[in-house]
């Protein structure tokens, strides 16, 4: 008997699109990721019989695993951990360089934790010096706020809350308990998603991570994460409400008791810092194993510990201190400049490394020659910077309408702000030469679609849409050259950014006001318009995830994001958004090695998109036996095109060729006009041949008998509305059944 299990893309679609028939029924699974079959086949083991010349079409449907549930829009506000999470899988492939790999992983880590501190840091701003500190404080902007009016010494008489320490210490509740969300998330979305344990089965030496028994399910390692990752954020609150005080306490004529405590505290948190910094550095992921142990003691009591030192620094920051007040701005600058140099180093040393391992191993087809995961850290880090940067400028105009009451957010972040048009400027140029290269390259291809239909009358408006299809299509493997100069951008004005701010200590704006005119107004427009940029931008953000949460198909096109982003386990962000391969592979998995097992029977799994990475993946993780009795059949894949090109350690040359001589068969369907989908490319002598020659898209040039009217070009879409669909499966299983190991036997005699 032969089953075919089908595994959709990214979108997603429904089991009866998938089976053609829309009665199927769920044989196993639950409502977030399932098998299903036609309600006709639902009995197909007890009449082997009938299937005899087809297979039993099975269909596995994970998309609720990423656009299902409506809260799963606000995960775009989680994008820079997603990213940095990215870079972690994107280091060159190397061999026998194990400390350098491990090197490497610490370092994505480190950016992780950051990235983190930079979030809470952010909300500290808004928060604390904002609103409590610097609005509060001044009778001018509490008066515009009604809510801040028992904040206000001015408002209230002096009342009890308006002290400037107990302001903070108010305040304070606003970031941490956005760091206790992001715990709770992470907690609830391993539960859900990640924790889905797949098959036993021992290490084999030498074959890629993918194939790994622990890679699915670092159950140990997102926890420790967590833990630290917690504490770092508490950690960061508690800073930003000590700081003030004990720096009023350690003035001449302070109180010696406060400030004692004040020095105490400081070396707590000192010593709590290192030990969130030592959970991070200490240990990595164990793939080569199922990680289901737990550090409990470090994993509760760490952020315990830092949440109990909160609580004492917010009473040693409420406590009574006369002739305190409020007046200027928090030490922000100094936090966020130190963040910012630190993630430029964590940069650069990553930069280092991934160029050290390429060099040894070189792979011409890696993305930006193995510089991919560095740029994409930095990409991460820039995100964040973009982001608080955004925050805290529009909550300072929104609070100081006239822009005189306050002195606003930390010099900085407007820095950071400013050099947003300048890059946009860069990423623009980037985008019209790559129009010119698509037109010039459109005008080429109408050549070449002219002699593939050269029976047919020529149709220039035909032959026009045909080929900027087909050049549009190429804009992916463009990809890293945008990136590249991104980047570069990025780190450029970055790098001034941070200059400027600490040297001048003022604005773009006020910086530039002795200088020539042209500069100065240059300055002042890049100075607003970065402002309303980076406001735009997170408004953009919360709008569209708030319609997400009302739009079940803006819900669905938002879910496509993260069907290539969250493919990946979570082994250097916690918070990030859950790995849905983590649920979906061990159920693939789980899937073939029993069916197998059980009725000896042959097995394609047809994988198209996104499914065709999740197909591989599900393939490496079983047992030689069982993986050489298994077929693979891909069709729009990214297989080499985007994973093998950005994640070389995992989808390389090296890997593919393995799984093509470890699986019993494999056959690749692409189309010129597939943005998405292209070649594997699997090395020559590494057997049969993988991929098939471009498919004819579309199917049909003019009108002919079998197209009466004009047929669509497909690009990524409908593979199984190719003939040759069918013919290739119907190839694959007739080149499978010799290869099963009962039937050896059976021919011999």
């Amino acid at each position: 008997m032969d089953l075919e299990l089908l595994v959709h893309g990214v979108g997603g679609t429904t089991p009866g699109k998938m089976l053609d028939d829309p009665r199927t029924v769920r044989i196993t699974g639950d409502d977030t990721a399932a098998v299903f079959r036609r309600a006709e086949d639902v009995d197909a083991e007890s009449r082997p019989g009938d299937y005899r010349d087809r297979p039993v079409p099975e269909a596995y449907v994970w998309c609720n695993l990423t656009s299902g549930n409506a809260s799963r829009a606000l995960w775009l506000l989680l994008l820079p951990f997603m990213v940095v999470n990215l870079a972690h899988w994107m280091r060159p492939a190397a061999q026998d360089r194990p400390r350098t790999v491990r090197f490497y992983g610490l370092l994505v880590r480190l950016a992780g934790l950051t990235l983190t501190v930079l979030l809470v840091a952010a909300a500290c701003e808004v928060a604390l010096d904002l609103a409590a500190w610097q609005c509060a404080g001044v009778s001018a902007c509490a008066g515009r706020h009604s809510w801040l009016g028992f904040l206000s010494p001015a408002g209230s008489a002096g009342g009890w809350w308006s002290a400037p320490g107990r302001r903070l210490a108010l305040a304070a509740l606003v970031p941490t308990a956005l760091t206790g969300l992001l715990w709770y998330l992470s907690h609830r979305t391993w539960s859900a998603y990640e924790s889905t344990r797949p098959p036993a089965h021992d290490p084999e030496p030498g074959r890629t991570a993918l194939g790994s028994p622990g890679f699915w399910y670092g159950r140990r390692l997102v926890a420790r994460l967590r833990a630290a990752h917690t504490a770092a954020g508490l950690l960061t609150v508690a800073a930003a409400l000590l700081a003030p005080a004990a720096s009023f306490d350690r003035r001449r004529g302070g109180a010696a008791v406060l400030d004692t405590i004040g020095w105490l505290l400081t070396g707590a948190l000192t010593a709590g810092a290192l030990a969130a910094v030592w959970v991070v550095c200490r240990r990595g992921r164990s793939e080569n194993r199922l990680d289901q142990a737990l550090d409990r003691r470090l994993v509760r009591r760490l952020p315990l510990g830092a949440l109990a030192l909160l609580l004492l620094v917010a009473v040693y920051a409420g406590w009574s201190r006369p002739g305190w007040h409020s007046a200027g701005r928090l030490a922000g600058d100094t936090t966020f400049g130190g963040l910012e140099l630190a993630q430029g180093v964590l940069v650069i040393v990553l930069a280092v490394v991934a160029h050290d391992l390429h060099r040894r191993l070189p792979d011409p087809r890696a993305a930006i020659r193995g510089l991919g995961g560095p740029a994409v850290a930095l990409l991460a880090c820039a995100l964040g910077g973009v982001i608080s940067g955004g925050v805290a400028q529009r909550v300072s105009d929104w609070l100081d309408g006239t822009g005189t009451s306050i002195a606003g957010p930390p010099v900085l972040l407007t820095w950071q702000a400013s050099a947003i048009p300048p890059v946009l400027v860069v990423l623009l140029a980037a985008v019209a030469w790559l129009s010119w290269r698509t037109s010039r390259l459109s005008r080429l291809e109408r050549t070449a679609v002219g002699l593939g239909h050269p029976a047919e009358p020529e149709d220039a408006a035909r032959s026009r849409r045909i080929a900027r299809v087909r050049a549009m299509a190429v804009l992916t493997d463009r990809a890293p050259l945008v990136v590249t100069v991104l980047c570069a951008a990025t780190l450029v004005l970055g790098a001034g950014a941070l200059v400027g701010a600490l040297a001048t200590g003022e604005t773009p704006d006020a910086a530039a006001g002795r200088t020539h005119t042209l500069v100065h107004g240059a300055a002042e427009a890049s100075q607003g318009l970065g402002s309303w940029l980076v406001g735009l931008g997170f408004i953009l953000f919360v709008t569209w995830g708030r319609r997400a949460y009302k739009d079940a198909s803006a819900r669905r096109t938002i879910g496509i994001l993260w069907d290539v982003g969250t493919f990946w386990p979570r082994a250097a962000h916690p918070f990030a958004p859950p790995c849905y391969a983590e649920r979906a592979v061990p159920d693939l998995t789980w899937r073939m090695d029993t069916w197998t097992r059980r009725t000896g029977g042959r097995l394609v799994i047809s994988g198209h998109s996104q499914g065709s990475v999740l197909a591989a993946a599900a393939a490496w993780q079983l047992t030689p036996a069982v993986r050489g009795r298994v077929a693979l059949l891909t069709y729009g894949s990214p297989l080499e095109r985007l994973y093998g090109r950005w994640f070389p350690a995992h989808f390389g040359p090296a890997e593919l060729g393995s799984l093509h001589r470890e699986v019993a068969c494999w056959r690749n369907l692409y189309r010129l006009t597939d943005p998405i989908g292209g070649p594997v490319r699997i090395p020559d002598g590494a057997g049969p041949p993988v991929d098939h020659t471009p498919l004819k898209d579309p199917l049909a040039y003019g009108r002919t008998p079998g197209h009466p009217l004009p047929a669509p070009i497909l690009g990524h879409s409908d593979y199984q509305a190719d003939p040759v669909f069918a013919d290739e499966r119907r190839r694959l299983l007739a080149r499978l059944r010799p290869e099963l190991p009962g039937q050896r036997p059976q021919q011999a005699e």
